[in-house]
């Protein structure tokens, strides 16, 4: 089924491909980020589990409208990383646009990834597609674009498995705060004019907007500044796109009888990173978990995207990995145990950006010695007999109290996620 605003949107990514890549980086860089990174799956998809454990012994996921493949990328190599096929798991990307599906298979092909297999075609076709289930589904940047999301994350869960999960973007509507107008008005001037002159107009309107223009004044978006062709048009010349509240995310995901175990970071749709008066958090932290991830996107208004996780409002065994069983294994992501503890031993705060909001967090004292020892594999019960076996006179619930303490700051920062094992 095609519809003339999908060929609309299909042939912007034609002449556009976006976000805009070059392979030959490949060799330089592997372009991080979320959702769909290895570890976070793990984490709030598989409950902490590993990705090897999965009934059929690895991880099939799927990357639908891949893009230029940022995420598939990512993944794949993720995965390739962690052993051979059989073991790691396997990539299935599918992409309308023919030109971004080319960027992507020539970023897999100069990294020698053969954990990957590409296909042109419409996610909306998914579920005649005939393909077997997937354990996991990325869907970013794409839901929003679609003449009715509702369908595009219908086909989605059509081709997912019981216990599988997705890793979805939408827009967020706060931090967009001042493109829709923008795109109004380029409109109104653009008229039938094809893509290039349009894009051209586009330009010469915004250089010279006033200072007060909303799009002027929204520091959060760059997109139209970067300077490249892809990202202006996909910002302010788009098709098709809408904005969402995490309220309305909420109702869409709760639609396709699904239940978000997280968004990213997590300490951006908390309250309390952006209120401080006693009061006032405590009346926060008691509103339901929807409304509490809703204030927070109006404290911050920063928000341009919400990237989260998502699995089956059936799903029992899967979700976010929760408490602190002695058999858990946290894993740090992205950044050295090493770098990160001789850090702290200097001083137990850390600064960090939420949400566009520049906070500073304390850590307990010892912080630096657990820290340390977090290297992917040990339990916290190991960690524990590790700081013991050196003199610490940590009981178990003295040690519970800390790592929480810990767990609740670098958590916050998408830092610190279970990954790897699972409570008993």
């Amino acid at each position: 089924m095609t519809r003339n605003g999908d060929r609309a949107v299909r042939a912007q990514y034609e002449a556009y491909p976006y976000p805009a890549r070059d392979p030959a980086d490949e060799a330089h860089r592997l372009i991080t980020g979320s959702p769909s990174h290895l570890l976070e799956i793990e984490h709030f998809v598989l409950a902490g589990g590993r990705a090897q454990d999965l009934p059929k012994g690895n991880l099939r996921a799927l990357v639908a409208g891949g893009g230029t493949g940022d995420g598939a990328i990512m993944l794949a190599q993720q995965l390739a990383d962690r052993g051979p096929n059989s073991a790691g798991g396997s990539v299935t990307y599918l992409d309308m646009s023919t030109a971004s599906l080319a960027v992507a298979s020539g970023r897999a092909e100069a990294r020698g990834l053969t954990n990957i297999s590409f296909h042109h075609g419409s996610l909306l076709d998914l579920p005649k597609m005939g393909w077997e289930p997937f354990d996991y589904i990325d869907c970013c940047g794409v839901l929003h674009h679609l003449a009715v999301p509702g369908e595009g994350l219908a086909a989605l869960t059509s081709v997912l498995t019981e216990q599988g999960g997705l890793g979805l973007m939408l827009y967020g509507e706060l931090g967009r705060t001042g493109v829709y107008p923008a795109q109004r008005a380029i409109a109104r001037l653009r008229g039938d004019e094809p893509a290039d002159e349009g894009l051209r107009l586009a330009r010469r309107l915004v250089a010279g907007m006033p200072a007060g223009n909303w799009l002027k004044r929204n520091e959060h978006l760059s997109d139209h500044l970067a300077g490249d062709d892809a990202g202006f048009h996909d910002l302010l010349l788009h098709s098709r796109d809408r904005a969402y509240l995490v309220g309305e995310i909420a109702e869409l995901v709760a639609g396709a009888d699904l239940r978000i175990t997280g968004f990213l970071p997590p300490g951006a749709y908390d309250p309390g990173s952006y209120i401080d008066d006693p009061e006032l958090r405590t009346r926060a932290a008691a509103l339901p978990v929807v409304e509490r991830w809703a204030l927070a996107e109006e404290m911050s208004g920063a928000m341009k995207t919400h990237a989260f996780y998502a699995v089956r409002q059936g799903n029992k065994t899967g979700g976010a990995a929760t408490g602190f069983a002695p058999s858990m294994v946290p894993v740090l992501r992205e950044m050295s145990a090493e770098r990160l503890a001789a850090s702290l031993e200097k001083s137990p705060r850390l600064s960090a950006e939420l949400g566009g909001v520049a906070r500073q967090f304390e850590l307990p004292e010892g912080a630096a010695a657990i820290v340390a020892l977090i290297d992917g594999r040990r339990s916290l019960r190991q960690i524990h007999g590790r700081l013991r076996a050196g003199g610490t006179k940590l009981a178990w619930p003295e040690f519970e109290v800390k790592f929480a303490a810990i767990f609740a700051v670098l958590h916050a920062l998408n830092l610190l996620l279970f990954a790897g094992g699972k409570a008993v």
